[in-house]
């Protein structure tokens, strides 16, 4: 499936959960996730798009995850439409104050 796809299909759930999907760009800050997901409730996450397990993030794509996660954002690597649906559970069952990047990286290891 290509990047783009799984990037629709990411955007289509997201929006039948009442939220939305931007697609993040941030002049001067190359490696920054694709996406930045809203869900109601204030639920906010990043989405970093691959077409398949076989594409990694760059390493700058690492480091711009690496330094959200620090600032105690959710951020996940999303390459199948399990990915989404894991990444969208979590958001929905995110709670202030929650360090669910901490989920991202036990899933990583």
């Amino acid at each position: 499936m290509l990047e783009k796809e799984l990037e629709n299909k990411l955007v289509k759930k997201v929006k039948s959960l009442g939220g939305c999907a931007y697609k993040f760009i941030s002049p001067g800050n190359a490696g920054v996730p694709d996406r930045l997901v809203v869900l109601p409730g204030g639920k906010v996450g990043f989405a970093e798009m691959k077409r398949d397990k076989n594409h990694k993030p760059t390493q700058l794509q690492l480091k711009q995850i690496t330094f959200l996660m620090r600032l105690n954002c959710f951020v996940q690597v999303i390459d199948s439409e399990e990915a989404i649906d894991a990444f969208l559970i979590v958001l929905q069952n995110q709670k202030k104050g929650d360090k669910k990047w901490e989920y991202q990286k036990q899933k990583r290891q």
